[in-house]
């Protein structure tokens, strides 16, 4: 059963049996806010990106996104870039073994940006979610209801706790094309 988060939420990322989540896969799905002109509505191509931040003590470990598609130590895999948001479901998503990541880091940080600038004004039926890749159950979905005048988003962070893993959905409207941009928001959730 999948939970529709809120800002600001914690969930555990324990089964129902108790057992911990070992493999996840955060989606990223949106559509082009159809465009009115002179011959109708017509649908406008948005480039928005999915991207990982690894941080260990509050440092930056390792970014992935679509010029970075696996982590260094391969725990995390990016599926490449969408420049459109063509297409019904996950337009790109980020799986995460969770066994694998290495003891140093403390957060993994999930962001989305608008690569071609546009606002979150022009993006619809925007959501990230997290599914648990053992059984394809979804797990939590966060909705970008709302637009916005921002060009990106810190949507959720996942991180240890003890033996296991919880998430925080953040969705915290932030400025910036690429990651590299959004760095100070994206910091402050270390």
């Amino acid at each position: 059963m999948s939970v529709s988060l809120v800002k600001g939420q914690r969930i555990s990322l324990e089964k129902g049996s108790g057992d911990a989540l070992t493999q996840v896969r955060m989606g990223l799905g949106w559509d082009a806010v159809k465009k009115k002109g002179f011959f109708g509505a017509r649908d406008q191509e948005i480039d928005l990106d999915a991207t990982c931040v690894l941080f260990a003590d509050g440092q930056v470990a390792d970014v992935i996104y679509f010029g970075k598609l696996t982590s260094d130590d391969g725990s995390i895999r990016h599926s490449g870039d969408n420049l459109t948001g063509a297409g019904d479901g996950d337009d790109e998503t980020i799986g995460v073994d969770l066994g694998r990541v290495p003891p140093h880091v403390t957060a993994l940080v999930f962001t989305v940006n608008s690569f071609s600038g546009q606002t979150f004004d022009v993006v619809a039926n925007a959501f990230c979610r997290l599914v648990d890749e053992t059984t394809g159950q979804e797990l939590a979905r966060y909705e970008l209801t709302g637009g916005g005048s921002h060009t990106a988003m810190v949507m959720a962070r996942i991180y240890r706790q003890g033996d296991g893993w919880k998430l925080n959905a953040i969705g915290e409207p932030a400025a910036g094309r690429t990651v590299q941009d959004m760095l100070p928001a994206v910091a402050a959730h270390a």
